[in-house]
This record gives structure tokens, sequence and C-alpha cells, in this order.
């Protein structure tokens, strides 16, 4: 691991991504890590996830973890209580929505599209359906196309392709075609998920500093997407998993080992839970 800069001597939250960092490539909470978080609870530090997961594809996480925070899905589109209780919901400009699908239609990618409470896809044997499925516990609606009710109510879009660059190409040209009317970003390398604007994980660090009362100054953030930036750029101290790309590295605090070396476990060990480190009061 290497330690860009040292952590604040005070950290009250602990935001973590989901895939790719608190997970293994299979999908696994390991032991380690969910030791680490009870070791945060235990220290009275305050722990929450994000993901571009839907609130309903974290729920597997809820009671291992014991939650207590705001659950932020869909990368900041809609948060829920740890019943899964929405507390706020943001919905992507219909438009922009339509604007999104077709720019991904374009660039030869397949198309899924999320609302609060449903997964719609076109072709159930389109590729990542099945391990998506498996991966947030519940299965898609099969629709022909989709419509304008269907897009009035869309919280994320997603582009997905095996074509790693050309998911890189489309995430630029939503980026400079969409502009101020989205968020575009890769959550994963084969997934480029589009979001209302201020649904991006940098959003998410402001909610839940002004939901839990917690200053910029006091929030460590862990990820290994580019996706990730816009909160390592939000939090007072920063941290990339070792399988994150060069580029999401250079924009952390530290960086740690790979989800598969139990990376997650390891950085919350040697920069948050070091003795000395001062933490918040837990929410009981």
């Amino acid at each position: 691991m290497t330690d860009a800069r040292p952590a604040p001597p005070k950290i009250s939250l602990v935001l973590a991504d989901v895939d790719g960092t608190l997970l293994t490539k299979d999908k696994i909470l390991t032991p380690r890590a969910a030791d680490a978080v009870k070791a945060l609870h235990d220290r009275g530090i305050r722990f929450a996830i994000t993901s571009g997961r839907p609130p309903r594809g974290m729920a597997m996480l809820i009671d291992p973890l014991a939650l207590r925070t705001p659950i932020a899905g869909f990368n900041g589109g809609v948060f829920v209580k740890p019943d899964l209780s929405v507390i706020q919901s943001r919905t992507l400009d219909p438009a922009a929505a339509r604007q999104t699908v077709n720019l991904i239609l374009d660039e030869k990618l397949d198309v899924w599209v999320y609302t609060a409470d449903e997964w719609l896809i076109r072709n159930p044997d389109a590729p990542h359906v099945a391990r998506e499925t498996w991966t947030v516990k519940f299965e898609a609606k099969v629709v022909p196309e989709f419509t304008d009710a269907h897009l009035a109510h869309a919280v994320k879009i997603v582009g997905i392709s095996d074509d790693l660059d050309r998911v890189a190409a489309c995430e630029k040209r939503a980026q400079q075609e969409l502009g101020d009317h989205a968020s575009a970003a890769r959550s994963q390398p084969y997934y480029l998920d589009v979001t209302n604007p201020d649904a991006n994980k940098g959003a998410v660090v402001a909610e839940l500093s002004k939901f839990l009362k917690i200053p910029f100054a006091e929030i460590a953030t862990i990820g290994d997407m580019p996706n990730d930036i816009l909160m390592f750029r939000k939090s007072g101290f920063s941290i990339a998993m070792g399988n994150s790309s060069d580029e999401v590295k250079a924009e952390a605090s530290a960086v740690t080992d790979s989800n598969a070396d139990d990376g997650f476990a390891k950085a919350m060990e040697a920069f948050i839970l070091r003795e000395g480190r001062k933490g918040g009061k837990d929410e009981k």
C-alpha cells in the first residue's frame, strides 16, 4: 500500500463504493471486510455505501454490515433508509433520458433503464444481464422498447458492451453532448451510467455531510472507478483500490491493495483504524 499523505486526525464517516471495492470480483463480502466495518462502528466512525446498483441490489449488505446510515443507490439518484424507504429520488429529465438512449444505441451499446423500483431491458440474453441479475438479486422486466412513460421515471440509464474502448468512447461523447443535463461516468469498464446531473458520487458526499452533519474534512472515501473520483475530490481523505486505473489512483490520497487481496479491509486497518485516530459519535 502507498500512503500519499496522512489521513486527517479525525474521521467521522467512511463512504465506500461497493463493486470492485467493498466486494470481491465474485461479489463476496469477506469476513475481514465485515470485521473492518464492525471495528469502525466500535470506534464510533459511521459507515455508508454508495453504488451504481439500485437500492434493492444492496439490501443483502444491510444486516451483515449493520448499516444505519442512508444508502445511496444509482450513484446518488436514490437515497434510502436501511429499511429501503425512500428519502430522496432524482430522475433524469425526460428529454435527456431519450437523448441518452438514442446516443447509446447509436454507439452500438446495449441499453438498460432503471426506475426507482424497476430494471427494464430489451433482451434477456444480452451481455451481462444474467450476471447483473445474480448480483442485484432480482429479475429485470423485458420491454420491446423504452417508452416515454418509462423514461419519465428513469433514475439511471446504462450503456453496456464488452468492447471496453467503445464504452470509454461513449462516455466521452455522452459527457460532451449531454453537458449539464446529465452525469455520465463508467461504474465498471463495461458499464456507462447516466444519471441526473445532481446524482453523482461527489453529490453523495455532500448529501451525507448534510444528512449526518459531518464536515467534508472528516469524511474518508474509498473506490476503484472513474465515477469515484468526484467523491474523492469532495472528501477529506480518499483511498483508491489497487485494482483501480492509474487515472483513479492519481486522484486519491492513498492507494490500498486490490479487492482480490482484501484491499478494503487493509485500508481501514492502515489508514482509518490506527491507534489514536479519533472518530465521531456513532448513530444509535
